[in-house]
């Protein structure tokens, strides 16, 4: 919505204290939710490709080979996810290393498929101009940038292309005003609360 400008309000959920109003709204529980006209829209990517749909600018591509495989690679977002966040929901730094270890052969496949997608230099998913992919990766790079100050496990440097995507999203208000002020310390307690490694580091 911030990169089609669309005007609209946030409400805030306490996932630890669901409201009653909010399970209304989200059969699976989760945020994000979107109330247009009284009806209400669940998952990102169902809410994401409803957007794209009823307001421009489009951040699919024009062409409809390459759109679908941008849809192929915002599919492949919950396996980047959890490997991902998998090196820091972990107990004890040797089973942190050990979940690097085994993310690696899934960031490969994003270094490699930017380096196929992008025709220019980037410094986005396509090139120069923010789309879906980018939008739907953003949070989970979000989110382990702010272990990874701590956490130090060296991931993304092997991977220079993921790294400056990473880097680029990171800069933009785009991505950085899309969670609440106090988000990155919500996140950050949670994995003290949760008793992970990484909670400890902090």
């Amino acid at each position: 919505m911030r990169a089609k400008q669309v005007p609209f309000d946030v409400t805030y959920v306490n996932l630890l204290d669901k409201p009653d109003w909010f399970l209304e709204i989200s059969p699976h529980g989760k945020v994000p939710v979107l109330a247009v006209d009284g009806q209400h829209l669940f998952e990102s990517n169902a809410i994401a490709e409803f957007l794209e749909e009823q307001v421009e600018p489009r951040l699919h591509p024009d062409d409809a080979i390459k759109r679908a495989r941008n849809r192929a690679w915002t599919d492949f977002v919950p396996t980047f996810a959890a490997a991902l966040s998998g090196t820091y929901y972990k107990k004890t730094r040797e089973e942190v290393d050990a979940a690097v270890q085994a993310a690696r052969p899934v960031v490969q496949r994003l270094e490699t498929a930017i380096q196929k997608e992008r025709p220019g230099d980037g410094p986005y998913f396509n090139d120069d101009t923010l789309c879906m992919v980018d939008a739907a990766y953003a949070p989970f790079f979000q989110r382990f940038q702010f272990v990874e100050k701590k956490l130090q496990t060296g991931l993304m440097n092997e991977f220079p292309n993921v790294q400056a995507w990473s880097d680029a999203l990171l800069e933009t208000p785009l991505v950085t005003g899309a969670v609440a002020d106090t988000f990155e310390q919500t996140f950050i307690d949670s994995l003290k609360r949760r008793e992970f490694f990484a909670g400890t580091l902090f």
